[in-house]
């Protein structure tokens, strides 16, 4: 149950407005018509498994652009940590600051979990593939941080 989707395919993503690691404000509708979106949310910056998924989709960013799609990240980290992790690694792509987590529990990512036998709430790591008309093909529930950016390259490349 825990893993188990949240939208079916076509459906209206949820609209929002974050501010991003350079200090802009970011709405999804404003790419609406003009490009896909590929929204992966991670737990935090700069540790071990967010720092792989973010690399990977640094490496690969290029290509996924290629295909009319532009890259997000998302946390609930602040500015100055993502401006931090950001200029760390050199990502190309923006990360998005959801402090309040408003935007996490809109996409359904802030779940219970259950750690080392403690159940605690926690951001599942989570892709979403939105097309340019603003609707989700494509979710990706409790991914693995490795390997996951290609297979969010291959769905797009192969199933769009």
């Amino acid at each position: 149950m825990a893993n188990k989707d949240f939208f079916n395919k076509g459906d209206k993503a949820p609209d929002f407005e974050l501010l991003g690691n350079d200090e802009n404000t970011y709405k999804l509708s404003d790419y609406k018509g003009k490009s896909g979106v590929v929204l992966f949310f991670y737990p935090k910056d700069n540790t071990s498994g967010c720092t792989t998924e973010s690399c990977e989709f640094k490496e690969i960013y290029d290509e996924i652009r290629s295909l009319g799609f532009e890259v997000f990240g998302i946390s609930r980290d602040g500015l100055e940590s993502h401006k931090n992790f950001s200029e760390k690694y050199e990502f190309p792509y923006i990360i998005l600051s959801d402090e309040d987590k408003k935007v996490h529990e809109a996409y359904d990512v802030w779940r219970e979990k259950n750690m080392y036998g403690k159940k605690t709430m926690g951001v599942q790591r989570s892709t979403f593939i939105v097309d340019k008309e603003g609707k989700i093909q494509k979710e990706f529930r409790n991914v693995r941080a490795k390997g996951h950016a290609l297979k969010v390259y291959n769905y797009i490349k192969d199933e769009m």
